[in-house]
């Protein structure tokens, strides 16, 4: 029996359901069909843009994971830094790098691609506000050197810069893309495999192969993206066929789906409580230890996720193999710890089918420990402004942590430096500043990897958040598609490699 399943309902009958392509007409799904027997499938997203498929945002992933948009630098399963636009690059001293610009590139508009389409894509994101969050802390001086080749400056010696490259939100657009009000639109700006062709809001996006392509020719001819963030409504449209491809199926629907359509990927994922040090409750250092020692981690797998996530010992999970071996053991927590009553709200949200679950458990086990406990569920695009505005005395995450570089170290300062672009938990503690900024000037390898350990157990140190468990997502695809990609990184879904049979 699942846990708690009229809560959850009463909790989810609140969510207006998003309808989009998948709940037309039959007229319309005959034509579908029809099409889909040619070269066009339907890929179901999770969740919806949320600042019109900006590169500069988290849409950014959504391009990638289109195969619209490119960066300089491609990042392997091994999270090596790869050509992409840049075929070469040096570093030409400590804090000077020079990067090739790849010849008879051309946009979806038409332009081509040189050295001063990267410099104004780059100097966008640098001055974007808020930045992406691969630049937090960071400031280049970008310039066109030698007609073809790209020169970064750096402010300290940066042995990240080529996998920063690779981030989606880096991702070099044709000039046309940049508007003077700061918007960026994508629409027919990309060099990818597939044209983004048309952009409806908040309901779908239509892309088209791009037989211009510097590259491979996609095999398909047509992709339609529809934006589906309940979870029930994307497996169903798995289950009936009307999506060829489903990002993140959850685990309480996977009993009545053909286990074939099924593919679980182990992800450098991890659900956490952040927890507001700002808040009149969790400024208090001894009542974040009440909430971690609350906190059954094993009761949330198991109820929750079924056995399909692995238990969190800190903020990186079995995704990033060297980090267990090199991590001590967890300070304990006294579990008679109690609270007095104090309320408090927890935020989270619905895009994930889970979350609202896991939220309603850990009230019972926080109410268990003496709080009162309030909960705010909403979309994500909903409630985003409101959590990264501290206005939750707890919010509960499921957050990917080496999106953007394959290196941790970016996720860290982001969620946990006192200037990071993402900080949940309003944050701020000198030691941990000082810690993740020697952690980022270490060479990749065992100097690194010890170093974001001992930045990760400063910040749980100081309760700043409570990793849950480590996510293994599952991808639906239907039978008649062949070699969609199953990326750990959410970078790749669709490329030129995906078909139908």
């Amino acid at each position: 029996m699942r846990f708690n399943m009229s809560k959850v309902a009463a909790t989810i009958a609140l969510i207006l359901p998003l309808s989009g392509c998948f709940d037309s007409g039959s007229e319309k799904e005959t034509a579908a069909a029809t099409e889909a027997q040619t070269t066009e499938i339907h890929v179901a997203m999770m969740q919806p843009p949320r600042t019109g498929l900006s590169p500069l945002s988290d849409d950014a992933f959504k391009l990638s994971r289109w195969s619209t948009a490119e960066t300089l630098v491609n990042l392997s399963d091994q999270s090596v830094a790869e050509p992409m636009l840049s075929t070469s690059w040096e570093q030409v001293d400590d804090l000077t790098w020079q990067f090739v610009i790849r010849e008879g590139v051309k946009f979806h508009d038409g332009e081509t691609l040189t050295a001063d389409s990267v410099v104004n894509s780059l100097e966008h994101a640098l001055k974007a506000a808020p930045k992406p969050r691969i630049l937090d802390g960071i400031t280049w001086e970008v310039s066109k050197v030698d007609g073809n080749k790209v020169q970064i400056k750096t402010t300290f010696n940066d042995p990240l810069l080529p996998s920063r490259l690779s981030s989606p939100q880096l991702a070099i657009l044709s000039s046309e893309a940049y508007q003077d009000n700061g918007r960026v639109v994508p629409t027919r700006r990309g060099t990818g495999p597939f044209v983004l062709t048309q952009i409806n809001g908040t309901t779908s996006a239509n892309l088209e192969r791009f037989d211009d392509y510097w590259g491979e020719k996609a095999k398909i001819e047509k992709v339609v993206a529809e934006y589906v963030p309940d979870g029930f409504a994307r497996a169903a449209a798995l289950r009936t066929g009307k999506a060829d491809i489903v990002e993140a199926v959850p685990v309480s629907q996977l009993a009545n789906i053909d286990s074939e359509l099924l593919h679980e990927v182990a992800m450098p994922r991890t659900n956490t409580i952040y927890l507001n040090s700002e808040s009149p409750v969790f400024k208090n250092i001894e009542l974040r230890k009440v909430a971690a020692s609350a906190v059954d981690r094993d009761q949330i797998i198991e109820m929750v996720y079924e056995g399909h996530a692995d238990k969190a010992q800190g903020l990186l999970g079995p995704a990033l193999a060297w980090a267990a071996p090199i991590r001590g053991e967890a300070a304990p927590v006294d579990p008679s710890l109690k609270a007095n009553g104090e309320t408090i709200t927890i935020g989270t949200f619905t895009d994930r089918a889970e979350l609202p679950e896991v939220a309603a458990l850990l009230k019972q086990q926080l109410e268990a420990a003496g709080f009162k406990v309030e909960l705010d569920i909403r979309e994500y695009a909903q409630i985003e402004n409101d959590a990264l505005a501290g206005k939750f005395d707890a919010f509960i995450l499921s957050r990917a942590t080496v999106l953007d570089s394959g290196d941790p170290v970016a996720y860290m300062q982001s969620d946990f430096s006192c200037k990071g672009s993402f900080n949940l938990g309003q944050f701020c503690s000198e030691s941990v500043d000082k810690a993740l900024e020697h952690a980022d000037l270490q060479q990749l390898g065992e100097p690194r990897q010890k170093a974001i350990i001992e930045a990760e157990k400063a910040i749980l140190d100081d309760y700043a958040a409570i990793p849950l468990l480590h996510e293994r997502v599952i991808q639906g695809e239907s039978l008649r598609v062949e070699n969609a990609q199953r990326d750990p990184r959410e970078r790749r879904l669709v490329d030129q490699q995906t078909a139908v049979k």
